[in-house]
């Protein structure tokens, strides 16, 4: 590993965390969303899944094109499209966990110098958790936290005060 970023080391933190949370959950309390027209947990975990595999791909193609601009995805369409209210919910947080690892060792593999490149041109205004303007320059590093604190944020939506304390 190459000077281990920082979003790196918290996401395999709160995947170690999280899981053992999560798995405790019982398969009705998993299904159920959590107010009127909200998501359910396991809406909400497939909703990290699609994160997953579309933030992988913007990792590691970050290295290959001289800015960050990557589309979005319909989220909402994507997890109701792939019902994950009806998926099983032990096997989609164990899908959870091995894709959100792989994405940590991806983020470890990147190089500094890559993380910390800025970039005039990106697209975090439209596709970040907490947004950039597009006239200010950005880089991958700031992606990859961005990826972490939207998982952290609907983790907490999941567990609420279990996550916090257990983050402590």
């Amino acid at each position: 590993m190459n000077d281990t970023s920082a979003a790196a080391k918290r996401l395999h933190e709160s995947v170690a965390r999280a899981t053992p949370l999560l798995l405790a959950m019982t398969d009705e309390a998993s299904a159920r969303p959590r107010a009127a027209g909200a998501w359910s947990p396991r809406e909400i975990i497939g909703h990290l899944v699609d994160s997953a595999l579309v933030n992988q791909q913007r990792f590691l193609r970050a290295a290959d094109q001289d800015d960050l601009v990557f589309p979005g995805y319909p989220q909402d369409e994507w997890v109701e499209r792939q019902r994950y209210r009806e998926s099983e919910w032990a096997p989609l947080v164990a899908l959870w966990r091995g894709l959100n690892e792989h994405v940590a060792r991806t983020m470890e593999l990147a190089p500094r110098e890559l993380r910390e490149l800025q970039r005039t041109r990106h697209a975090f205004d439209r596709i970040a958790f907490r947004t950039v303007p597009a006239d200010v320059p950005s880089t991958l590093d700031y992606l990859m936290t961005d990826y972490v604190d939207h998982l952290e944020h609907h983790l907490r939506q999941i567990l609420g005060d279990r996550w916090d304390t257990v983050a402590e």
